[in-house]
């Protein structure tokens, strides 16, 4: 039976790590697959981005966005909103519900155009 004090991972599925610096023969031995000397020889170091004390391109250049004209945009309702809004009538159910009915039902705030949220958010 299986229970948590019996679980075990699948043979293979966490394998046992290189040790490092365990002489020559072990064939990560003397300097750990690092090289020879220099900085990313040594401990803690991180050069992602780095130029050298230069500013990097990453804070040189300016930063933009992009706008998708395409994009499509969204008014999130929640189906409980659309059932309230049916049983207080301001929605009639035999009609195909667009954004248009949404709007004038006051759930939706705006119509189409760049920011199309609804109050439900």
């Amino acid at each position: 039976m299986v229970e948590l004090n019996n679980l075990r991972d699948n043979a293979g599925a966490r394998p046992k790590f290189k040790r490092l610096g365990r002489g020559i023969g072990s064939g990560k031995g003397k300097t750990s697959g690092k090289g020879v000397k220099g900085q990313k020889a040594r401990e803690g170091v991180s050069l992602n981005g780095f130029e050298g004390g230069q500013l990097p391109i990453y804070r040189r250049l300016p930063k933009r966005g992009f706008n998708n004209i395409f994009r499509k945009e969204y008014a999130p309702v929640n189906i409980s909103a659309i059932v309230k809004a049916i049983d207080a009538g301001k929605i009639n159910p035999a009609e195909p519900i667009n954004e248009t009915v949404l709007k004038d039902a006051g759930l939706v705030r705006r119509q189409g155009g760049r920011r199309a949220s609804a109050r439900c958010r």
